[in-house]
């Protein structure tokens, strides 16, 4: 018996996940990190005999993202601070993870001019991984992090977007 599509949003197990067709767990990665490289070498090390196993295979494989994949993954994240519209998975995992950036209309200004500034400077959205951070700190960081040169900051991010990313595979498999 094939396991059935899964939506990303649901939980499936670690059981299931490892099961499910290719095409159908590629959908549930690529909700995760938008780079189809990383899906593929966490596809082909299936199965996987623990929810550590597969997180840890995961943390190494987004260590391993080259710079057009990290830009092809931040063409998936909005900007912070604003919220996504949709019903797509992807949009309410980014609303969740940032609904502690919500703040006062100053605090929102600041961090907008943050975001332009930021992406004036490297030509891409500013990404942090936002669970649990309130405005303040995201400023704080946006603010401190315009001071990294280039190499520096893509490395940041790179480590960003792998923490958003084992946050999302944990809700995939369920922890």
């Amino acid at each position: 018996m094939r396991p059935r599509a899964e939506s990303p949003d649901e939980a499936i197990g670690l059981h299931r996940f490892n099961a499910l067709p290719d095409a159908q767990a590629r959908k549930s990665l690529l909700a995760c990190l938008d780079v189809p490289a990383w899906a593929d070498a966490l596809l082909s090390a299936r199965p996987y005999t623990d929810l550590d196993a597969l997180l840890e295979h995961a943390g190494t494989a987004a260590r391993k993202l080259a710079p057009d994949e990290i830009e092809q993954a931040l063409a998936a994240h909005p900007r912070i601070g604003e919220r996504p519209a949709g019903a797509g998975t992807r949009a309410r995992w980014s609303r969740g993870e940032q609904s502690g950036v919500g703040g006062d209309t100053g605090v929102q200004a600041a961090l907008a001019e943050a975001n332009r500034r930021y992406e004036e400077r490297f030509g891409r959205v500013f990404l942090i991984c936002a669970t649990g951070l309130d405005a303040e700190h995201v400023l704080d960081a946006a603010r401190a992090r315009l001071g990294n040169d280039d190499e520096t900051e893509r490395r940041v991010v790179a480590g960003e977007l792998r923490k958003i990313a084992l946050l999302r595979l944990r809700k995939v498999i369920g922890s």
